[in-house]
């Protein structure tokens, strides 16, 4: 019996009157197990697991797969290798608790390890920097940090969701930088085209957009179809491809400009990681610096492919 449900029937047991219990014997519990939790209505729910394709296994909550194993690693494991390398990639669903919790264990290990740490943001946009640099030295409170940076009306999402990380950053004096550009640059783009900016938006472009990656093009090809019809004007998938490309070039550019000689960790949406087709290949084209993605995936959303990630690791 696995352990999730061990622990289940334990508890269910647990609740039995004492008198119950001292009846149920050790040698006797399989043969009367089903009996005895039909009669206290306890029914015990099959642990829930996450299929990763190609390996063709399944993995608990807390497991940390390594892709290129086939197989778990302690975390002492990843550690080790994330360390062996200059930018490392932290994936998120931005409204997951656990995995901001997994991002700062990441980030604090990788700082044990190596203070010249600089943790970029998609959360920010480049144009917050003086803004970040105060937060990172110490020189703003939290709600001025908030006023300032306008984290409300810009990423939105509570941010107790990465209090815990920002005030890391700040107790440490660890450089944080902004890895986005402007949230409205994206949605005109996709409704118009590059054409559709007016020049001071195009200041906030990367140098180079490749849109020349056939898998992405095909993957990002499939989303479009599934949702075009939720968008609220007619949009061209080209359109949309450049968008996209926007803004993960534009990433890539800021975490080029700003590795210089650190360790740089980046957290940002599943989406940017996953198969590295993102923000990962991008930049390495920039740097050729070695890196690694770890991307975090809830037990209960059924499976993922071995490729998205260096490191898969199931969450809650």
């Amino acid at each position: 019996m696995p352990p999730g449900e061990k622990n289940q029937v334990m508890k269910c047991l647990s609740a039995l009157p004492t008198a119950d219990r001292i009846l149920i014997r050790p040698e006797r519990f399989l043969s009367g197990l089903i009996f005895t939790l039909f009669i206290w209505g306890c029914t015990v729910t099959p642990t829930k697991k996450l299929l990763v394709e190609d390996i063709s296994k399944s993995f608990e909550e807390g497991a940390i797969i390594s892709t290129r194993l086939g197989e778990p690693v302690g975390i002492g494991d990843l550690i080790k290798d994330l360390n062996s390398c200059r930018i490392i990639y932290v994936g998120e669903k931005h409204t997951n608790n656990a995995h901001h919790k997994i991002q700062l264990q990441i980030i604090r290990a990788l700082y044990k390890n190596n203070p010249n740490l600089t943790v970029g943001m998609e959360m920010f946009d480049h144009t917050y920097q003086d803004v970040l640099n105060r937060w990172s030295q110490g020189e703003l409170s939290q709600k001025e940090f908030l006023r300032k940076s306008h984290w409300y009306a810009n990423w939105r999402y509570d941010f107790s969701l990465y209090q815990d990380i920002l005030e890391f950053i700040k107790d440490h004096n660890i450089r944080l930088v902004g890895l986005n550009i402007p949230d409205y640059i994206p949605p005109r783009i996709r409704e118009g085209g590059i054409e559709n900016l007016r020049d001071e938006d195009k200041a906030h472009l990367p140098p180079q957009i490749d849109t020349s990656n056939t898998a992405h093009r095909d993957f990002l090809k499939k989303i479009f179809e599934g949702h075009k019809r939720h968008f609220k004007r007619e949009i061209e998938f080209e359109d949309f491809y450049a968008a996209q490309s926007v803004w993960e070039d534009a990433m890539a550019e800021m975490i080029a400009q700003n590795l210089n000689d650190a360790v740089m960790v980046v957290l940002a949406g599943n989406g940017h990681i996953q198969y590295k087709y993102g923000i990962p290949d991008r930049a390495f084209k920039h740097t050729g610096a070695c890196f690694r993605t770890v991307y975090l995936e809830p037990v209960g959303s059924g499976k993922v492919e071995s490729d998205i990630a260096d490191y898969i690791w199931v969450t809650e």
